[in-house]
């Protein structure tokens, strides 16, 4: 997996220049924010070891398969590792694709859900897991977190956004990869009210599940809203 370095705290992990994870440094370890497409497990725990500080927790965005796909392989690996994401999206990890009372419809390709093992503890939006502040960002799934690290201000934001030949919102497809969008993303209307809410955030950095990450995004941030669908 490629490595690069993103101030004091953050280190992208890129799988087949589209896939991210990200590990954050903390005071007792590191944090580990998505696990990437499966058969990835091996290449974060090398980076692990190369930094030589022990994984405490691992964080889910959202319940697609490229973002928990290496979760259970990790959690073979590290079984004292603490594991959490929104109680709503943890419901796909263990095959439940039912519509909660009065929950808007929305698009479920099944085929991005497969079951899980490990069963992740509850978290939700203001919750603190070390220096990382869980931000409601519901549209791309029902339950989607975004993490906010509040020290420096970036936003681990999922597939609220993506960065791959410029910032878009996952309501609009992008031809290099057309899938958040055109199947992926749940309800695009409540995406792009999610998109709006992390740009009022005004983070110092963006970090998205695919592509790039940005310094200073506020006008690229600007830029793809102004040309996103919404709804």
């Amino acid at each position: 997996m490629k490595a690069i370095a993103h101030g004091d705290h953050l280190l992208q992990l890129t799988r087949m220049g589209i896939s991210n994870c990200y590990l954050v440094r903390e005071d007792d370890g590191l944090t580990l924010i998505d696990t990437s497409l499966p058969g990835s497990a091996k290449g974060i725990l090398a980076q692990v070891e190369q930094l030589g500080e022990p994984l405490r927790r691992i964080l889910i965005t959202h319940a697609h398969t490229d973002h928990y796909g290496s979760l259970d392989a990790l959690r073979k690996q590290r079984p004292d590792v603490d594991v959490a994401m929104s109680a709503r999206d943890a419901r796909f990890l263990a095959g439940d694709r039912s519509r909660l009372e009065g929950e808007p419809e929305g698009r479920i390709f099944a085929p991005f859900f497969p079951k899980a093992k490990t069963q992740p503890r509850a978290i939700g939006a203001g919750d603190r897991i070390g220096s990382l502040e869980a931000i409601a960002a519901p549209g791309h799934t029902p339950g989607q977190l975004a993490y906010l690290d509040t020290r420096d201000r970036t936003l681990i934001c999922g597939d609220a956004y993506l960065a791959l030949g410029g910032l878009f919102v996952t309501t609009q497809p992008v031809a290099r990869f057309p899938f958040p969008a055109l199947l992926g993303t749940w309800n695009k209307a409540i995406a792009f009210e999610t998109a709006v809410k992390l740009r009022s955030l005004d983070p110092s950095r963006l970090a998205t599940g695919h592509g790039r990450v940005l310094d200073d995004p506020g006008a690229e941030m600007d830029r793809a809203l102004a040309k996103a669908p919404r709804g």
